[in-house]
């Protein structure tokens, strides 16, 4: 574990939440840094320390914070080309990237069907296809993967901007997905061997 870092003539601040944009954690800080704009003191800027991992936040006047935090939660005990991808997802929206994690979403169902047995280089619905046949869409969840199946076609083939709506319902899915097919299933596997 690191040493904390000296940041020389941090000021007390009004106490802000956010969710760390470095580390994942959920924080309420009051040390850091003002940016002044005296004729126009409603633009302050600010620099907020982390107490976790002690790196700086950004938020400009308009509340935007830089670096942003990734959407969703971790996912445990899932094959880490996966994971890796799940995660830039997720990381796409800490910067607003919202048409690229609608993408890695789509690409994500595909990489699941492989890590679970399915042949490369197949058409995309022979990937859905192979999941679905095997029951690693839950009940009622075709519609979902259908849905991620049609909007990173939308994505991909049409002149069209994703909105941070649409990537984060995304990102919801494919988590609870990934929790049914890895976490849930090792977890128990786990249980049952202690």
């Amino acid at each position: 574990m690191l040493k904390p870092f000296n940041w020389e003539n941090c000021l007390t601040l009004p106490s802000r939440s956010y969710t760390c944009g470095y580390c994942g954690n959920q924080l309420a800080s009051e040390k850091g840094y003002v940016g002044r704009f005296p004729a126009l003191p409603s633009l302050n800027q600010f620099i907020y320390l982390c107490h976790h991992c002690q790196k700086p936040t950004f938020f400009d006047s308009s509340e935007v914070q830089t670096p942003g935090a990734s959407y969703g939660n971790s996912v445990k005990d899932i094959p880490k080309d996966v994971e890796a991808l799940y995660n830039e997802s997720r990381n796409c929206t800490s910067c607003n990237a919202y048409t690229a994690s609608v993408l890695c979403c789509r690409k994500l169902l595909m990489n699941i069907a492989v890590s679970k047995g399915a042949a490369e280089g197949l058409k995309f619905i022979e990937y859905i296809e192979f999941m679905a046949n095997k029951n690693f869409i839950p009940p009622d969840g075709k519609d979902w993967v259908d849905h991620i199946r049609k909007k990173g076609n939308e994505a991909t083939h049409e002149i069209t901007i994703m909105k941070k709506e649409e990537a984060e319902e995304l990102i919801d899915f494919i988590e609870m997905l990934l929790k049914f097919i890895y976490e849930f299933p090792a977890s128990i596997k786990r249980r049952s061997t202690t």
